[in-house]
């Protein structure tokens, strides 16, 4: 093919590519099931997101087709434009059940938070692979970062997406994971972590948002009001079983008694309808996906683009156990979509480019 390095096609990252596309294409049957319309053969919920998904790989192509450096001169600009976006919301964005997330351009609706969290990703891998590695980080280098990711994470609040703000903190959190820090500054950290907490809960949550986190503790307290969407959750994923009571006839999600379905709580229609079986798949192809990230990593053979496919396998990591977690019961109700299986267009394509770069990064090792 004119104008493509040919080792580029010759080491095509197949397997990031299967396990990504296997994903998704569960995700779009299990949407069948999980649409809340119930006419036609397939809903127009999984139609969408079927078309979603058709323009996600043509994304995610498209990213191989440019050296993923290039990400690195572009980092400031597009974190930028992305809080102006991110600003652009609060005054045009449509209000969705309350929550106001999303700008319309035209047919398509775009969510600037999904894109938030990409350029978090790059910017931060910028910053780590310009720094000098020779001397640990201290707790003054730390307060620009965190200035970084307060910006676009305080307007997502305001939406209000507690859930994706969480998910971005997490995220920007886990580079000091692969970064050297000093002692006494993870101390201090940890030590403001608690004081943001106690803050955020008497000055920035919603009466609603601190009732979830009551309720996560004694379900009991209320049942029927804001205990009632993790618990028919954990009904359907216990009465699932070991194979599930098949495509369909999950008795949750076709009457209706699981909340947000298509979305926060898909995994409990993939577990009632496939069982353990089911999920066990699922689970094994996303860390999959997570292992040959950080092999990706591992062998990269410029420090922007290993501390990018860090950044990448975090996102999926914790969007992953935080959407889990909370289905199964061992953390609150947060309101955090399940990677390339839950509905959505603008996180369905934030996925597929983020692991077209994943892929971007694995392949041009070779041609370097």
């Amino acid at each position: 093919m004119p104008g493509i390095d040919r080792r580029l096609l010759q080491n095509f990252e197949w397997p990031i590519f299967t396990m990504g596309l296997a994903v998704a294409a569960i995700g779009i049957v299990n949407l069948i099931s999980a649409s809340p319309e119930r006419t036609g053969l397939i809903p127009d919920t999984a139609w969408r997101q079927a078309i979603w998904l058709g323009l996600g790989l043509a994304l995610l192509l498209a990213t191989l087709l440019v050296d993923y450096r290039t990400l690195e001169r572009i980092a400031v600009p597009f974190y930028v434009g992305v809080c102006g976006l991110l600003v652009a919301v609060l005054f045009v964005g449509r209000i969705v059940n309350g929550s106001q997330r999303w700008i319309d351009f035209g047919p398509l609706n775009l969510q600037p938070s999904e894109l938030a969290k990409l350029a978090l990703i790059v910017l931060f891998a910028r910053i780590l692979a310009r720094r000098s590695a020779s001397s640990p980080v201290g707790l003054l280098d730390l307060i620009f970062p965190a200035v970084l990711v307060g910006i676009p994470a305080a307007l997502i609040v305001k939406q209000p997406d507690l859930g994706t703000a969480l998910v971005m903190a997490m995220v920007s959190a886990s580079f000091l994971a692969v970064t050297r820090v000093k002692v006494s500054s993870l101390l201090l950290i940890s030590a403001g972590g608690i004081a943001a907490i106690a803050i955020a809960w008497f000055f920035v949550l919603h009466d609603y948002q601190k009732e979830r986190v009551f309720t996560f503790l004694d379900p009991s307290r209320d049942p029927l009001g804001a205990a009632y969407h993790g618990i028919q959750a954990q009904i359907a994923v216990g009465s699932g079983g070991v194979f599930g009571k098949g495509f369909m006839h999950g008795s949750q999600s076709q009457l209706d008694f699981l909340p947000e379905e298509q979305t926060d709580f898909v995994f409990s229609v993939l577990a009632e309808e496939w069982g353990f079986a089911g999920t066990a798949t699922v689970l094994v192809l996303y860390l999959g996906i997570l292992i040959r990230g950080l092999m990706i990593a591992h062998s990269s053979k410029d420090l922007f683009g290993a501390y990018l496919a860090v950044g990448i396998v975090a996102l999926f990591f914790w969007a992953g156990a935080i959407n889990v977690g909370m289905v199964i019961g061992v953390l609150p109700v947060v309101g955090v979509p399940l990677p390339m299986l839950s509905y959505g267009g603008s996180a369905l394509l934030t996925c597929m480019v983020s692991l077209g770069l994943l892929m971007n990064v694995s392949m041009r090792r070779y041609i370097f």
